[in-house]
């Protein structure tokens, strides 16, 4: 017999390392010889988007088409220290580093255009498409590339560098600010369990995520998607099967993970309310679209059979066994 659930998890996700550590990134910004920028992050990609998002950020602040920008990560021999790609926290903290550095790196241009240009003030200089005009004569302005030319023997170059607002938890009330900014979710599912195999199907899902503000919202769906087929796998399929301290399960023909043909379409709602302290109002979302998925699935099953699960993963074995031993409880009664 297939009998139907739906179950909802909700969550909050604070961004970064917390409790008071130093939070630190780092960032530079270069001029290059043929008049692009180079923007350099000890930022690491591990497929979450970073460099895709970073160089939006800094597209964004430099106003530059993204082709004009160089973005040099993951080399310590010429990038500062952004912190680990972990916490969630590349695109709050690198992101405000790298608008910090960009804004200071256009005020340099400025000074350097004012002289160039003649002028008596940097005031009424504007920057946009690779150029440094005054805005109310915009005939007067000079190009990065002409600045990379007369600037060649020099090294122009800022440095950025933001550190995200934490604090340590007091010891004796518990109390304190550990995380800035945090970030909300919320997920639905509708499910069947069959209670002859133990087989739980997942029929429809809908996920809502707080981002502050989507800088590619591609990225952002493609994190939830891949969030809730983590959290999926971790739910129904993914069993290590340690005993003693030996892993059993250690290979991909006996520890199973979700296929194309176990995931579906999800239905993902991107929430934005900007954070005032992000860069653009962006907060980072890579681990906290794993979080509400799994309550979700435990909830609707529960709703389906009145059968709380307190073990992972719900194979069928497990949950035919856990029907078994609830309708054994049952009879006693």
């Amino acid at each position: 017999m297939k009998k139907r659930g739906r179950g909802i998890g909700l969550s909050f996700y604070g961004t970064g390392y917390g409790n008071g550590f130093p939070d630190v990134s780092k960032a530079k910004v270069r001029l290059l010889e043929d008049g692009k920028v180079g923007i350099y992050v000890g930022s690491t990609e591990v497929g979450q988007g970073a460099k895709t998002v970073l160089t939006q950020i800094g597209a964004e602040t430099l106003k530059l088409p993204v082709e004009e920008i160089v973005f040099i990560a993951e080399d310590t021999s010429l990038t500062p220290d952004a912190g680990t790609a972990a916490a969630s926290r590349q695109t709050y903290n690198t992101g405000n580093a790298i608008r910090i550095a960009c804004e200071k790196f256009v005020e340099r241009l400025k000074e350097l255009a004012k002289e160039q240009l003649n002028l008596n003030s940097v005031y009424g200089l504007k920057a946009e498409d690779g150029h440094i005009f005054l805005e109310i004569f915009p005939q007067k302005r000079i190009s990065y590339k002409e600045l990379s030319k007369i600037y060649k023997d020099s090294i122009i170059e800022v440095e950025g560098e933001f550190v995200a607002q934490t604090v340590m938890m007091d010891p004796e009330t518990g109390q304190g600010a550990p995380y800035w900014p945090y970030t909300f979710n919320a997920c639905g599912v509708e499910l069947e369990v069959d209670t002859l195999t133990g087989q739980v199907e997942i029929l429809k899902a809908v996920f809502a995520q707080d981002v502050g503000r989507a800088v590619n919202p591609h990225l952002v769906e493609g994190q939830m998607d891949g969030g809730f087929a983590m959290a999926l796998g971790y739910i129904l399929f993914e069993d290590l099967n340690i005993k003693e301290g030996k892993i059993y399960n250690d290979r991909f023909s006996r520890y199973l993970i979700p296929t194309a043909m176990d995931t579906l379409k999800v239905e993902n709602i991107i929430v934005e309310d900007p954070e005032s302290t992000a860069p653009y109002g962006a907060k980072g979302i890579g681990e906290p679209t794993m979080i509400p998925v799994g309550p979700a699935i435990l909830n609707a099953i529960y709703d389906a059979i009145g059968v709380r699960v307190t073990e992972l993963p719900v194979t069928p074995e497990n949950l035919i066994k856990l029907i078994q031993e609830d309708n054994e409880r049952k009879e006693e009664i």
